[in-house]
């Protein structure tokens, strides 16, 4: 097995020598009150590769993602959150937005009663301007065709679309996907794929947690894997699914 069990809190994706790596999460702690999630979880992404991060139910991968996004939980108890040189784990949620980081979280959060058009322009008012309406609309022409539509009135899919173009309008550095595929059916899927590989050719960095792994391990360029919280595996997409041995111990395919 070419899995690496993390005991020294190393980096998981390194740098290139000399390199500095565009983001990194340091030794992460976290809790939800007593419970105690995320057990010093630690790595790097070198600008514009993707990570796929994975694991079972329940082994720190959203709680991850919230504790890099400095949302209001999990708490983080210790380490560091650092972006393009920033100390992101200084922060409040809404400033690490404000720093570039942007969190599609699993139920979307699509403010009612606004059309898709008003959910885009209002994202680019709150986090600075990044993706024009135009540019947004060329990548999603389903969204184009929707603009005048209450965005919680799209189907299951069409919310995936705008929640990660909504994402794209503010000033971004950093995508987090929290399970972009769930509750999709496999043709919509095949759309939200496609779209996630034209982000991929635009070299924006992102982390992309999803349960559908060898999906996300097609798109990744590097992956890790939690097992209860800590880091059990860090290497490339292609190592995982090489090793059949890996894949079943800690994702069970």
């Amino acid at each position: 097995m070419n899995a690496t069990v993390m005991q020294d809190r190393a980096p998981a994706v390194a740098a290139g020598a000399g390199e500095r790596a565009f983001f990194s999460a340091r030794d992460l702690h976290g809790y939800y009150g007593d419970s105690y999630i995320v057990q010093g979880v630690s790595f790097d992404i070198r600008k514009g590769r993707i990570l796929a991060l994975l694991g079972r139910n329940g082994a720190g991968k959203t709680s991850t993602l919230r504790l890099i996004a400095r949302a209001d939980a999990p708490s983080l108890k210790s380490g560091e959150v650092w972006l393009d040189g920033q100390a992101i784990h200084t922060m409040r949620g809404y400033q690490a937005a404000q720093a570039g980081i942007q969190l599609v979280q699993e139920d979307r959060r699509i403010i009612e009663g606004l059309s898709v058009e008003e959910n885009l322009i209002l994202a680019q008012v709150a986090n600075g301007r990044g993706w024009e309406l135009d540019r947004i609309y060329s990548h999603f022409p389903r969204l184009a065709e929707r603009r005048a539509q209450e965005g919680v009135t799209l189907s299951g899919g069409e919310q995936q679309m705008l929640a990660i173009a909504r994402a794209l309008a503010r000033d971004i550095k950093l995508l987090l996907l929290d399970e972009p595929y769930e509750g999709l059916a496999p043709v919509v899927v095949q759309e939200i794929e496609r779209i996630l590989h034209e982000i991929k050719t635009l070299g924006i960095t992102t982390v992309i947690v999803e349960q559908n792994a060898v999906a996300a391990l097609r798109l990744a360029d590097d992956a890790i894997i939690l097992d209860t919280g800590e880091v059990a595996f860090t290497g490339t997409a292609k190592e995982v699914l090489d090793n059949a041995d890996l894949r079943r111990e800690y994702l069970a395919i």
